[in-house]
């Protein structure tokens, strides 16, 4: 099923989902099920399974010299996808990215996701790899994840590539894109990022889901100037608990977002990563409700391979 019917099936109640990461190349795919039973409890209707683009890695070799390959550290996210379908009986919505993919290989992966009966997609950009200052598009891929989400909409119309193939047995994705409450970090203004997510939507973005946030004012105030500028979709909010002291640090820096006084305070006295843990779970639970209260369709919760302070959360909101 797909995500949009979830929500409209759900006639108004709040649901819940989370996301999940692939185990490093060369892990046993059992630590994940470890992380993913306890919150089937929650019956999320749909898990998300993330993508990681290829990155460097350098091997030592004879005389001091060092090689360079490409490789990706997180591969499987397809099988993922299908291993949990079949497992526990959910939708699942794999990431698609541009970054590290030609056009050819994202066709390629979607026709796998339709056979296998994927009927939701994550349309992403991506981010730039760690030697690259600013995103650079694979050659032959998607530059933008507006385009990504024109080649998936055309492959639901039957359209392949390179116009060889036009057939009436074609796709019918649903298609989430991201959006960011405190705006992309390589926007100018909110405004401008707000056009580029209109944008996503015209290609045909059936659903949006944001960035981590930790003030609920920002989520609601992005959604009323989303709504103004004619985005008329489902806005998911996503939502990670605050886990370490370092991700006071951490997160701000790598998603470029602000951290309330309030949390940065109660984070700052605590004593060790326990106790940050709590906090954060604390913080989830009421930022949770207040959204519940607003009405938001979903929440969706950033799951990082870990499950046992998301379920906290859920046994206190569902």
């Amino acid at each position: 099923m797909k995500v949009t019917e979830h929500i409209a099936k759900a006639s108004g109640k709040t649901l819940f989902s989370f996301e999940i990461i692939p185990p490093q190349k060369g892990s046993s795919i059992e630590e994940l099920y470890e992380n993913i039973d306890p919150l089937m409890e929650f019956k999320p209707p749909f898990i998300d399974v993330t993508t990681s683009r290829e990155e460097y890695i350098y091997i030592e070799r004879e005389k001091g010299l060092v090689d360079r390959k490409i490789t990706r550290m997180r591969p499987g996210t397809v099988g993922i996808c299908a291993s949990i379908k079949h497992k526990y009986n959910v939708d699942t919505v794999p990431h698609v990215l541009c970054g590290g993919f030609t056009k050819e290989e994202t066709e390629y992966l979607l026709v796998d996701c339709h056979y296998l009966g994927i009927e939701n997609v994550m349309a992403l950009r991506g981010d730039a790899m760690k030697e690259q200052k600013y995103f650079e598009p694979t050659k032959g891929g998607n530059a933008f994840a507006s385009e990504l989400v024109a080649q998936i909409s055309n492959l639901n119309k039957g359209k392949y590539l390179h116009d060889v193939i036009e057939t009436n047995n074609c796709s019918d994705f649903c298609i989430g894109v991201a959006g960011y409450p405190e705006k992309h970090m390589e926007a100018p203004s909110l405004n401008y990022d707000l056009k580029w997510l209109k944008a996503k939507v015209d290609a045909g973005a059936d659903y949006v889901v944001t960035q981590m946030f930790f003030d609920n004012q920002k989520f609601f105030e992005f959604v009323n100037k989303a709504r103004e500028m004619g985005i008329n979709v489902p806005i998911i909010p996503g939502i990670k608990p605050m886990a370490t002291k370092r991700h006071l640090q951490l997160l701000p820096q790598v998603f470029k977002i602000d951290l309330p006084e309030d949390l940065i305070d109660a984070v700052t006295d605590c004593k060790n990563n326990a106790e940050v843990r709590q906090v954060g779970i604390e913080w989830t639970i009421q930022q949770s409700k207040e959204l519940m209260d607003f009405g938001v369709p979903v929440l969706h919760y950033y799951s990082m391979g870990k499950s046992d302070n998301i379920k906290a959360i859920a046994e206190a909101i569902f």
